[in-house]
């Protein structure tokens, strides 16, 4: 069955990308295999050998290329053969990478009673804290180590059952049953071991970055769920894995950005960091990023300024972050009207105070690009007194004013160290966002 083997696929990726440094190189191998060139944000990109091959007879092959920006954000560019003044417009599909998780602090090791250690982390992004304890959990991200008389930065996944977040027994709660409040620094600290020699935690992540001890000067480490996401349900229906958000996006618009070819558009997918803590950093959607990498490929292919406000204006941005499913225990706290379901498909977003950018032209062209895809579609609205969250749509279209609707697929459990979503809707948004890129 088509859905199911996507589905194994999302879960490949899924696992090979325990934060949003693997996620960012997963897409980039994803892209080197399928023929792209890397451009360095600190290079001239009209003197980049390869760029400069391609312009010389662009209207030969399609230009395929992309940009990286700290480990962590990265910018895909498709340039249909022979697209004269950058053709019609930029088609983009905006995602992001990260996942609401523990930071392990500097100087993390805590000892208590001389006998336990356990680890100083802090929160990223909004979690249901809870959902961690009494899993097995490990680290993964990225160590910067000194080499020669520079820096050197190592993608790190430690790759085994390393921590635990115990919980207190019931013994000695009784009133656990009736609701916990977590205390992020004290109830919810991942235990390491016991009897550990001081600098353990440091050996340990230098070893998985193949560097000396004494030379690790700084990281970026996450705690991930170990266990592997699964197909569950009767008839297989349901997807049970850590990080769907909004990793299931982020690979349904890479497949999906492959496997297109584009004629009219120049075609945009972007994997955003920092989404889950406000977007406000030098790799997240409200930076630079984008428009700058929009604006330079174009500079590039000596395309006027004016022809960048036009390729805005003609074109479209799809921001894609999963969507609140009707809860089956809680149906009650879904909009009356407006209530997505688990495989059914794209689900398209409003909201009164323009929290998401869908409007009525934006999401009737969202629902024309599936009718022509052949997937279902739903909408998507909150309880009018219940506060939503945000996406990376008004973020993005902050810097680039770009016609833009917000979709996602449906999920339960949002921010849960696992989510269960519907095995059939990754290949929905697959051939939705395939449709759109084939412009």
């Amino acid at each position: 069955m088509k859905e199911q083997n996507r589905t194994r696929e999302l879960l490949d990726f899924i696992e090979q990308s325990p934060t949003c440094f693997h996620v960012a190189a997963n897409c980039a191998r994803m892209l080197e295999e399928a023929g792209y060139h890397r451009l360095s944000e600190e290079a001239d990109w009209r003197y980049d050998a390869v760029f400069a091959k391609w312009l010389e007879g662009a209207g030969k092959e399609d230009g395929k290329f992309y940009v990286v920006r700290n480990n962590a954000s990265l910018i895909a560019l498709r340039i249909p053969q022979g697209l004269s003044a950058g053709g019609k417009g930029f088609h983009i599909v905006a995602t992001h990478g990260d996942s609401p998780s523990f930071k392990v602090k500097e100087n993390p090791e805590i000892q208590v009673d001389k006998k336990y250690v356990k680890l100083n982390t802090e929160k990223y992004g909004g979690m249901i804290l809870s959902t961690w304890l009494d899993r097995p959990l490990s680290l993964a991200g990225r160590v910067v180590a000194a080499k020669g008389d520079g820096l050197e930065s190592r993608l790190v996944n430690l790759e085994e059952d390393l921590l635990v977040i115990p919980n207190v027994a019931v013994h000695m709660n009784r009133d656990m049953n009736k609701g916990v409040e977590y205390n992020p620094q004290v109830d919810m600290l991942p235990l390491m071991g016991m009897d550990l020699e001081k600098g353990a935690f440091t050996r340990r992540i230098a070893q998985a970055a193949g560097v000396e001890a004494g030379d690790v000067l700084g990281y970026d480490l996450f705690l991930y769920v170990r266990e592997p996401g699964k197909i569950l349900g009767a008839d297989k229906e349901f997807i049970l894995s850590p990080r769907l958000d909004d990793q299931q996006c982020v690979f349904s618009a890479m497949t999906a950005f492959l496997s297109a070819d584009p004629v009219q558009y120049l075609n945009v997918c972007a994997v955003f960091h920092n989404e889950e803590v406000g977007s406000g950093t030098r790799q997240g959607a409200d930076s630079t990023f984008l428009e700058a990498t929009l604006r330079r490929i174009l500079e590039a292919m000596s395309v006027s300024a004016g022809d960048y406000h036009r390729m805005v204006a003609g074109g479209f941005l799809i921001s894609a972050d999963n969507a609140h499913a009707v809860h089956p225990n809680h149906p009650e706290l879904a909009d009356p009207t407006n209530r997505p379901y688990l495989n059914g498909g794209i689900v398209i977003k409003y909201h009164g105070s323009e929290k998401y950018t869908s409007d009525a032209y934006t999401a009737a062209r969202m629902k024309s690009i599936c009718r022509q895809a052949e997937v279902p579609f739903q909408t998507y609205a909150n309880r009018s007194d219940i506060t939503g969250g945000s996406t990376l749509g008004n973020i993005s279209t902050s810097h680039v004013s770009i016609p833009s609707v917000d979709i996602g697929l449906p999920q339960l459990a949002m921010h849960s160290a696992v989510e269960t979503a519907g095995s059939k809707d990754t290949e929905y948004a697959i051939r939705a966002l395939r449709t759109f890129y084939s412009c």
